[in-house]
Formats: structure tokens, C-alpha cells, sequence
């Protein structure tokens, strides 16, 4: 697969800009410009030690290379680029931290800048408040690789997190992602060739609108995953474009987002309270939209999860999307097994697919699963009974869900 991104040569450029005003630069760098660069790496390293509440640390436009991660410790800082086109901070050739940026701090803004080639995760947030990321560019220039990092941009355990007009290219778990977080706003941002493009996880009160995700595994995920203090709930995902999100799972094997088939658009994952609405998803091979239980992704018993975890979605309301193509090649030979029977060789699996687990200790009118959106409909592919009874039964989903509220800080 010939691998094709918008900002592979971001670097490459901004190298040129910096020599056209000296015609007597060479193609290697000179020792005057490596001693620059070792040197900026102090400089930023320092003024991030050094930092007080209130800073502003200005990053300037020129790509600068780091051999160890940056790190910041200090609530209410600022850090700024020139653009995430123009200021580079390249770790390609890292040999010391686990991730390229990592901010234990609150009150923390980083815009405008690119964080490449990270050793582990790009741009790690752990336990903040008011945490702010606006402009940013993290990738992996290489392409899809099992050997990237994990996560481009991941806030954990965070509160009131803004993610906006961001790009996340080729991490081997999540491009963007905000775990055991509450209060969330990711939106106009863009992933792409990631394994998951946007995931919120076991988070709680998150509003993901205007995002692209296309060229990933999956596009769009909302999952709750066990033996984690908090259960995440409460999750809008509207005004997306979801599309073409058909790459070949590259994550390590036994990390969770391994079990997400390639052609997904998005995913709900045992997740509750989760409105989909507004969002244009297209030509996911797999399907358009998958809602499954845990039971999907791994047996209860094996990986050791705790009895209080509840493995099931409920409360997912699916209404005005505009979907098109998608369901014609699932992954899964199970799918591809159900697809043919069911709807021929030239067929195509519904937009909606379901696993089909449920709470047998909820009442029979638990309202799980409901549809308002057009022509589309919803396969229960019985993953309980083996996929032998797949059914096309549309009336367990004839119904309506109060709309969820905004996310506001």
C-alpha cells in the first residue's frame, strides 16, 4: 500500500524555506546548525522546568530535533508554535522517555505546533483540569507501523478538555483519544491512517462534531472497557464525515483496538447514553456503525474482569445520518459468511449492525437500541447463538430517546 498523507513533508519544507535565503547551504546540515538545534533542545527544555504559572513559551517557526521527552509539571502554562506546518519538533531519533511531550498539570494550553516521530505517545496529558489542545499535528512520518507509538494525543484522567482543529496520522492505537476523562469537546480535527482515528474512553459527558476520520481502521469509537474506576456514559457524536475507514488493523496483538474488524466507521463499545446523529458515513467495508457488548472484543472470564462491570450499550439512539455504500467487504469471516447468505455476492450488510447480547436481568422493554433514521436499518448478527440467527427484525428498534445535553465548561 502506497501510503499518501497531506503533511509527510511538513519537515522536509520547512527545511527548504530555512535555506532559500543562503544559496551556499548544502544538503547536510552543518555544525554550526546541529549545535543550534542541541542547543534549542536546552533552551525548551529549561524554560519547561523553569516555568511558572502564567507563562507563555513561545515556540519559533524551524523544525528542532530531540533525543529525550519534554516534560511539564507546572499548572497554567502556554505553549506555542509558529503552526503545526511550521513548528517541527521532530523525536525521531529519541533514546531516553516514554512518550515525546508529556503534562502532569492543569490550566495547560499547547497550539500550533507538530510533534513527530515519537518513541511512545506524542502528546501525553495525565490528570489535569482545563486542559486545551488547538492546532496541534502529531505523526508518525513513517505510515501505518505496529512499532509506532500507541496514541498521538491522549489526555487521561482529565477534566473540561478541549481538542480542536488537531491531527493525529499513524498511531498504532488511537490518533486521538481522551480516557477516564469527563467534560469533553474534541471537534474540526482530523485522523487518519491511525488504528482508531477519535476514540473517548470510559469517559463520561463528551461532544465529538465536525471531525474527519477516514483512511483508519475505525473511524469514531465509544467504549467502556473493565477493571477501571469509572464507566464512561453520556456521548455525542454528531456533524462528522466518517468515510472509507478500511486500513488494515496494524495494533499490537492483545491491545484492545486489535479486535476492531478494518472497515468500521464507528463503534460503540458496552458504552451507555450515546446519541449518533447528523454525521455523513460512507463506504466503511465492514459497516457503517457497530454497536457491541464486550463480549465482542474478549471473554469475561479470561481476561480476568471484575463481576461489577456491566458489558453491555444501552441507550444508544442512532438518528438523521446520511449514510452511503459501506458493508460490502466486512472483515470478519464470520461476516463475510453472514453477508453471503444472507444478501449474495454483489450484497451488502445493513448500516447498522448489532451484536445482539443483552441484560437478561433487565426488563424485556429496555429500551437498548433505537433507530430513527430514514431507510436505514439494523442486522442483529446473534453473536450469543454463533451468528446462526441473524436477524432483520426492525421493531426493537422503533422508538425514540431523549436527546443528550451539550457539553459545556
Amino acid at each position: 500500500m502506497k501510503f499518501k498523507k497531506a503533511y509527510a513533508s511538513a519537515a522536509v519544507l520547512a527545511l527548504i524555506l530555512a535555506g532559500c535565503g543562503d544559496q551556499s547551504q548544502t544538503s547536510s546540515p552543518s555544525s554550526e546548525a546541529t549545535a543550534q538545534k542541541d542547543s534549542y533542545q536546552k533552551v525548551l527544555q529549561t524554560q519547561l522546568l523553569d516555568a511558572k504559572p502564567g507563562d507563555v513559551i513561545e515556540i519559533p517557526e524551524g523544525f528542532f530535533a530531540f533525543d529525550r521527552s519534554l516534560s511539564l509539571t507546572v499548572d497554567g502554562v502556554t505553549v506555542r508554535g509558529a503552526g503545526h506546518d511550521k513548528t517541527i519538533l521532530s523525536f525521531k531519533n529519541q533514546i531516553a522517555g516514554a512518550e515525546g511531550f508529556l503534562v502532569t498539570a492543569s490550566d495547560f494550553t499547547i497550539e500550533n505546533l507538530a510533534i513527530e516521530d515519537a518513541k511512545g505517545d506524542a502528546l501525553k496529558i495525565n490528570e489535569g483540569k482545563n486542559i486545551t489542545i488547538r492546532g496541534v499535528r502529531t505523526e508518525w512520518t513513517n505510515g501505518p507501523d505496529v512499532n509506532n507509538g500507541a496514541y498521538g494525543i491522549y489526555p487521561v484522567q482529565t477534566t473540561n478538555v478541549l481538542i480542536e482543529d488537531s491531527i493525529a496520522i499513524g498511531a498504532s492505537d488511537a490518533g486521538i483519544y481522551v480516557g477516564q476523562s469527563k467534560n469533553i469537546i474534541m471537534r474540526r480535527n482530523r485522523v487518519e491512517y491511525n488504528v482508531a482515528g477519535l476514540e473517548v474512553e470510559n469517559s463520561i459527558n463528551a461532544d465529538v462534531y465536525d471531525n474527519i476520520a477516514t483512511n483508519n481502521t475505525g473511524g469514531i469509537l465509544v467504549f467502556n472497557l473493565p477493571n477501571l474506576e469509572q464507566r464512561g456514559e453520556q456521548t455525542r457524536v454528531y456533524n462528522n464525515k466518517v468515510f472509507e475507514n478500511n486500513l488494515k488493523n496494524f495494533a499490537h496483538k492483545g491491545a484492545i483496538v486489535s479486535t476492531v474488524p478494518a472497515g468500521t466507521g464507528i463503534i460503540v463499545y458496552a458504552n451507555d447514553r450515546v446519541e449518533i446523529f447528523d454525521n455523513e458515513i460512507k463506504n466503511n467495508k465492514t459497516t457503517n456503525i457497530a454497536i457491541a457488548s464486550y463480549y465482542s472484543v474478549g471473554e469475561m472470564s479470561e481476561r480476568g474482569v471484575k463481576a461489577s462491570f456491566d458489558p453491555y450499550p444501552e441507550g444508544i439512539f442512532i438518528h438523521g445520518n446520511t449514510f452511503e455504500g459501506g458493508g460490502n467487504s466486512p472483515a470478519l469471516l464470520e461476516l463475510k459468511a453472514l453477508k453471503l447468505a444472507m444478501f449474495g455476492l454483489g450484497g451488502s450488510l445493513p448500516d447498522i449492525m448489532w451484536d445482539g447480547y443483552v441484560n437478561a436481568e433487565l426488563p424485556a422493554d429496555t429500551l437498548r437500541l433505537c433507530v430513527q433514521n430514514g431507510d436505514a436499518q439494523v442486522i442483529n448478527v446473534d453473536g450469543p447463538g454463533g451468528y446462526k440467527k441473524p436477524s432483520m427484525d426492525q421493531t426493537p428498534y422503533d422508538c425514540t430517546l431523549p436527546s443528550l445535553p451539550e457539553v459545556k465548561f
